[in-house]
């Protein structure tokens, strides 16, 4: 057998019977039985070939990043060199950049490789080839990983073609290139934060000075303070004080957290001031003096589903609270606190997950600034004696009714009918509430002092810290 040496970076593929130089790389490989030496010279002449095409790839790929491109330049030359949709994502499925015919493009979006709000299931998706059922399901996964670790995918849909190994080889070369492109924009990024985030903090604490400088280096960071504003805080509802992760595992989730903030929001007004801090995402949301309450929940509540997804990917549980409207920067210290207690409060309230407006809080407002949990229970109890506890296990339907009842000014008809209870047998419910508690219907001190007692027993916990377990 002779040896073959058409690989252009010096390569030498290994033929039964030959002899290799010293310092020659040689490329194994398995030769069909029968095969003569003008088919073992064709299949090395293939070989060749591949090589040459794969290194022309990989030169065009790299010379896009290096000559300034992003990842969206970096995916469309992608998607032309395979000619099919091609998109990279972060780690947790979000699509940062995508390319290929419109209509391929949307059909591989229509999937069951994604949800609903565009996310690719990285929990679901394997890397590697994947075919499925039905038309459109033949894909290809690889990871992109960087100096610190995996930094996302890189997914191509050959919809009802195969994909062959130089196409997965091609995607796996193109995720080194890739990989480049995500550090240095990382990098870009990590500065520009820096100053952005010292801006916003400055701005929150009322330290920017003059309007029109403020707003001058803001445009400087590539924001624009608008004349009306509102502040949306999210903040996640996991205690990172008290978790069981790594400070390492701690700082990436925040920064995807943060990140699904300021895609999600950038999608809606790529100039709106949005910056992650150690546990929360803060906005600045712009509006008009036309925009009613409803509509901005409507829009934060858009921006939150987007970044919640369905929960996959290591997306955090998050809750958010929106501050009244601001016209002036100076103002902006009391809407960031604004935010930040409806958020607290909305989670106490609700739950995980809330969205609450500072105006929703009414006298939760007040409840929440108890220094003194200890004393709040002690009100609660002082109050409410036996209904304050679900010991009885009819606590829980008296004190609906008392609810009720206060909620409809003492209205028994209407309270009746809220609570689908027959006239009489509220009446005989009121006066077994009026042992217990006192003559709530003529005394309207004793009244307040139970409507309270009923909004901190809701809101139970509320007075304690959720950061470190004490008081507030």
């Amino acid at each position: 057998m002779e040896k073959v040496a058409n690989d252009p970076a010096g390569s030498v593929i290994d033929l039964p019977g030959a002899s290799v130089p010293a310092g020659e790389v040689v490329l194994p490989l398995d030769i069909p039985e029968g095969l003569d030496a003008d088919g073992l010279r064709t299949l090395a002449e293939h070989l060749a070939a591949a090589l040459r095409r794969e290194d022309e790839v990989h030169r065009s790929l790299l010379s896009t990043v290096v000559a300034g491109g992003s990842q969206a330049d970096l995916c469309a030359a992608l998607a032309g060199l395979l000619d099919m949709p091609v998109m990279i994502t972060t780690t947790d499925g979000r699509v940062i950049a995508d390319a290929g015919e419109p209509e391929a493009l949307a059909a591989a979006y229509a999937t069951s490789a994604f949800d609903p709000t565009g996310r690719f299931l990285v929990e679901h998706e394997l890397v590697g080839e994947r075919t499925g059922e039905g038309e459109w399901v033949r894909r290809a996964t690889v990871r992109i990983v960087g100096g610190s670790g995996v930094e996302g995918r890189i997914v191509a849909f050959g919809g009802s073609r195969v994909l062959s190994r130089n196409d997965i080889h091609l995607l796996e070369r193109a995720s080194t290139v890739a990989a480049l492109a995500i550090t240095r924009e990382q990098a870009v990024t990590a500065v520009e934060s820096k100053y952005r985030a010292e801006f916003l903090r400055d701005a929150l604490a009322g330290r920017v000075g003059s309007g029109l400088d403020a707003i001058a280096h803001a445009d400087s960071l590539g924001w624009t303070l608008a004349p009306r504003m509102v502040v949306v805080v999210a903040e996640t509802d996991e205690d990172d004080a008290i978790t069981e992760r790594t400070a390492e595992e701690v700082r990436g989730l925040q920064q995807r957290f943060a990140r699904a903030w300021v895609r999600a929001v950038g999608a809606r007004d790529r100039r709106a001031p949005v910056m992650g801090f150690s546990q929360e995402v803060v906005t600045l949301l712009a509006i008009t003096p036309e925009t009613a309450t409803e509509q901005v929940m409507g829009v934060v509540a858009d921006l939150a589903r987007v970044v919640r997804g369905d929960g996959g990917g290591g997306r955090r549980s998050f809750s958010t609270g929106v501050s009244r409207p601001v016209t002036d920067l100076a103002s902006l210290p009391t809407a960031y606190a604004e935010a930040l207690r409806a958020a607290a409060v909305g989670r106490q309230k609700h739950g995980s997950g809330a969205i609450t407006h500072f105006d929703e809080l009414g006298i939760y407002r007040l409840l929440s600034l108890v220094p003194d949990s200890a004393e709040l229970r002690q009100f609660v109890t002082d109050a409410l004696g036996d209904l304050a506890t679900d010991d009885n296990p009819e606590s829980e339907g008296l004190r609906q009714t008392l609810t009720v009842l206060i909620d409809t000014n003492l209205n028994v008809a209407e309270a009746s009918r809220i609570l689908f209870f027959h006239y009489n047998t509220l009446r005989y419910r009121i006066v077994k509430l009026e042992r217990m508690l006192g003559p709530f219907t003529t005394d309207p001190q004793l009244r307040l002092t139970l409507a309270l007692a009923l909004k901190v027993l809701e809101m139970r916990g509320l007075a304690q810290s959720r950061r470190s377990g004490t008081s507030e």
